[in-house]
């Protein structure tokens, strides 16, 4: 028996990387999964190494999307009560260099798309039964301070953190908890891709350039995706009722 038996979540950008982990993290608790992402592939093969696991392809910058998301998940598993927004994407660009297409698909996927795969979850979540009912938003230190030529990326994540906050305090007469969890560099394939581009930039190796990126964490490595899944895990368990509104650093130390 697992801590969250009979229990739902929903899991966007859940066919690689982090998103994967907190699958396997909440499903080894015996939750049930929806896994979201644009790439049928990846999500099937996470899906089909889990006990009960569905892969649903969804873009949630589209709200049409989100709502047939919402939909087919509850079709699967019945209603949904854990949300983790975390499909999102990165980009580098030098504010003055930057067009304003890179400015909004940074917006799009990884505020927008948070905003609209928690609405369209929000009228299950909500409902009133006694259980556990989370909504877990994947932030990142980007959404806590600044980092050079990523400012489209931050000011998403900033925003994030905002929404995070503020839904906080919408919901927090329903029992429903609301916080966000903010990882470090992270070893995943947004990384591999952006030590690729620092590569090509500066002549480093890809290795070099991981390095580089890793001595930003106090830790001085990068975060593993399985560190990120167990703050997720946490803040999902019944005992964590009373942690509300915050922002969970996942970075090896204090920034």
């Amino acid at each position: 028996m697992g801590v969250l038996d009979n229990r739902h979540a929903l899991i966007t950008g859940g066919g690689t990387g982090i998103g994967a982990a907190i699958a396997r993290a909440l499903a080894g608790e015996g939750a049930a999964v929806s896994l979201a992402g644009r790439r049928q592939a990846p999500l099937e093969n996470v899906a089909a190494s889990l006990a009960k696991a569905t892969a649903i392809v969804a873009d949630v910058t589209k709200e049409s999307d989100c709502a047939a998301m919402a939909r087919a998940a509850c079709e699967a598993h019945g209603p949904i009560d854990i949300v983790v927004a975390n499909a999102g994407t990165a980009a580098s660009a030098a504010v003055e260099k930057m067009e304003l297409s890179h400015w909004q698909s940074m917006i799009d996927v990884n505020l927008t798309g948070a905003f609209l795969t928690v609405k369209a979850a929000l009228p299950d979540v909500t409902r009133k039964f006694e259980g556990t009912r989370r909504i877990v938003f994947i932030a990142s230190t980007a959404g806590l301070k600044g980092y050079p030529y990523v400012a489209a990326y931050c000011a998403a994540k900033h925003g994030v953190v905002g929404l995070t906050r503020a839904l906080s305090l919408e919901l927090e007469s329903t029992g429903v908890t609301v916080n966000a969890v903010c990882p470090g560099y992270t070893d995943t394939p947004l990384i591999d891709a952006a030590a690729e581009k620092i590569s090509a930039k500066t002549g480093r190796s890809a290795n070099e350039a991981r390095a580089m990126l890793a001595k930003d964490n106090p830790s001085g490595r990068l975060v593993k995706p399985e560190e990120v899944a167990l703050a997720v895990l946490r803040l999902c368990l019944p005992s964590a009722g009373s942690v509300n509104g915050q922002t969970i650093e996942v970075t090896g130390g204090s920034q």
